[in-house]
């Protein structure tokens, strides 16, 4: 497996994904006018200042958010591995990595996750083209078409028919049992956690590039779809420790679904689930399908988070179609979850007291609003044909 990956995700390929971004893994902030009027119009309640799409929806490689912990966790685990056995020094270019003696070594090891799709696809990409062997353990709320382009890759998928909590259990189980194997870690992994936040740094060149003020009198505002709560926790808490309160972050979650919320409000974090409240977990949005949180993200963003809204699943699909028919753009549903935020921030009492008790009422025409896209690029023509055919 691991001298066979498809020649669209060698080294050289990959470099070409990023060209465009001096070989980051970046995505466009976008502003996105014709959307936020949509919203003023069809949900309610006028949304002060400026709307902003941040499109981790179409970074380079694997098209999701999971681009920039999952790569980066991978990458970091195949220098420690090169380090630690003599294939590579600190002052050596790192393309030494994807040379043929490195992956012959690389494909000595294999890398399992369990996903509900996106970051299995960062994990399974990434570790194919450095020659790793790769296992993703996959729920049952993991769509078909993801786990085809990953086998499609050379990853070994995992089905289970249970939701994310299984499939991650069982890949840790696994993983745990073959001492050349690493498992990567969505629910308590300091590097998945570390290389999501790295986004705060872009963002901040972005905001300066395109002269938005952040600062007492333009308050900013993030907000982020969430299931177990890695992603949105890291790019939070890099957006913390650079803007202050300067930066309010909110969570979206489904309301089936609303884990982190769920485990933040109790104070139980990982101890309890959706279930044991009498929700099901089910949702259309795949990659926010999990019913108990981090513990490790849920007690870092305990002082960090400003709020959390719940979205229904046919509101996504509403969200979706409004968003490519105002500004031609594509998102999974999962990824529309976000645009409740300044909905909801703008016409809810409970924001509304939120704004007050800050002092930020006063300030919300100089506001910047940050919708976070954390999917939808690499979705085929035939399942986004379906996604704007389905009405709930």
């Amino acid at each position: 497996m691991s001298g066979s990956i498809p020649e669209k995700w060698s080294s050289k390929r990959l470099k070409k994904g990023t060209a465009g971004s001096r070989w980051r893994i970046e995505s466009e902030l976008a502003p996105v006018p014709a959307m936020q009027r949509r919203l003023e119009e069809k949900y309610g309640g006028r949304i002060p200042g400026k709307l902003f799409l941040k499109k981790d929806s179409h970074l380079p490689i694997v098209g999701s958010v999971k681009a920039r912990g999952g790569i980066y966790e991978v990458l970091k685990y195949a220098e420690d591995l090169a380090l630690t056995h003599g294939m590579l020094k600190k002052t050596d270019s790192y393309e030494k990595l994807a040379e043929p003696e490195c992956r012959a070594f690389f494909g000595k090891y294999t890398i399992q996750a369990g996903s509900t799709g996106n970051l299995g696809m960062s994990i399974g990409v990434m570790s194919a083209a450095l020659g790793f062997h790769c296992i993703i353990h996959m729920s049952s709320d993991a769509r078909q078409w993801k786990k085809d382009l990953l086998r499609s890759h050379g990853a070994t998928v995992m089905e289970y028919g249970g939701d994310y909590g299984e499939a991650v259990k069982e890949g840790r189980e696994k993983s745990e049992r073959d001492p050349a194997s690493y498992f990567v870690d969505d629910e308590n992994s300091r590097s998945l956690f570390l290389g999501y936040a790295v986004a705060a740094l872009r963002l901040r060149k972005q905001l300066e590039e395109r002269n938005v003020k952040t600062d007492d009198d333009h308050p900013l505002f993030v907000y982020i779809p969430c299931g177990v709560g890695g992603a949105p926790g890291g790019i939070s808490f890099g957006l913390k420790q650079l803007f202050g309160d300067t930066v309010h972050c909110f969570f979206a979650e489904p309301v089936q679904a609303p884990c982190m919320a769920l485990g933040m409000i109790t104070g139980l974090h990982s101890k309890i689930c959706v279930q044991d409240i009498g929700l099901t977990g089910q949702t259309h949005a795949d990659g926010l399908a999990v019913g108990r949180p981090s513990a490790f993200v849920g007690r870092v963003m305990e002082p960090l988070l400003s709020g959390e809204f719940t979205v229904r699943d046919a509101r996504l699909y509403e969200y979706m179609r409004d968003c490519l028919e105002t500004e031609k753009i594509f998102l999974e549903p999962s990824a529309c979850a976000a645009f409740q935020g300044p909905v909801r921030l703008c016409s809810d009492k409970a924001a509304a007291a939120y704004l007050e008790e800050n002092g930020l009422k006063e300030k919300m025409e100089q506001a910047s609003h940050i919708v976070w896209a954390t999917g939808g690029s690499l979705v085929p023509e035939e399942i986004r044909k379906e996604y704007r055919e389905t009405f709930l």
